[in-house]
């Protein structure tokens, strides 16, 4: 039998998430549970976010067998991995703003990091900054809008390059040679952010670290084994907790997964 990964977000972006873990596991058997009925986390207070993930979470992992969890929300992350893998007897990945790689790879040690205001003042964003990007000038951005940017440009609206590069003026500024994606909805932009802000170098997102995370812990679990490393992957079971968002099956074509069962308007996957 095949490990089987949950993996949570508020919306559509946690499935650039979802991609990556089947790129690098095509044999591990993926579940979807998007809290659209939340939809977007970044307005909401924390208690609120809380208590939507772990009711959900907890009831998605009863419902699909999950061996490991992946919440694929930054704004999620910060506010409830303690909590949950408390709560659960199986592993909980959480998703961070990549400024480690993003360290790394900036060559004028100028850093922006683009999020939601949420994540972008939650004091983890400070750690993360102190330990691995001392040396650099970093330029915090939270935009409201650009989630819902990105979840309106699946089917076909994304905006426009002047209205992204007025958006992101403080980067430009800046003058920022790399570009943390703070959020995984943000990667569903990637061609719109990079033709309007060509002068930046790099945009580095956490999909890949995740996958190699997941495998790591799948590995340690000695569950991975059990999956084959080739072959057809195995189709994603989807669930919302709301309306299904428009243009899913265009975007689960662009991040290479293919869709199972789908359910919408239940707190758990079937």
């Amino acid at each position: 039998m095949s490990a089987r990964v949950l993996v949570f977000d508020s919306g559509l972006g946690g499935l650039t998430v979802a991609g990556c873990i089947q790129r690098q596991m095509p044999g591990v058997v993926l579940s979807y549970l998007a809290d659209t009925a939340g939809f977007p986390y970044g307005d909401r207070s924390a208690g609120d976010v809380m208590t939507r993930c772990i009711g959900r979470i907890s009831e998605g992992v009863k419902e699909t067998g999950a061996d490991l969890v992946v919440i694929a929300c930054n704004t999620a992350s910060t506010l409830v991995l303690p909590r949950l893998r408390e709560r659960l007897t199986v592993p909980v990945v959480g998703v961070v703003p990549a400024i480690k790689p993003a360290a790394a790879v900036s060559e004028n040690r100028r850093i922006g990091i683009l999020a939601t205001p949420a994540t972008v003042r939650r004091p983890y964003t400070d750690r993360l900054i102190d330990n691995f990007a001392p040396d650099c000038h970093v330029v915090r951005l939270g935009l409201s809008d650009m989630v819902r940017w990105a979840e309106d440009s699946v089917p076909g609206a994304a905006p426009d390059r002047s209205t992204l590069r007025r958006a992101l003026a403080p980067l430009i500024e800046a003058e920022v040679d790399t570009v943390v994606l703070g959020c995984t909805h943000y990667p569903l932009l990637a061609g719109s952010l990079s033709e309007a802000l060509p002068e930046v170098r790099h945009w580095v997102d956490s999909g890949d670290a995740i996958a190699r995370r997941v495998r790591f812990l799948l590995d340690g679990e000695g569950l991975l084994g059990e999956a084959p490393v080739s072959g057809p992957p195995a189709p994603l079971g989807l669930c919302f907790t709301g309306p299904v968002p428009e243009g899913l099956p265009c975007l689960l074509e662009r991040v290479g997964l293919a869709a199972g069962s789908l359910l919408s308007d239940e707190p758990g996957c079937g």
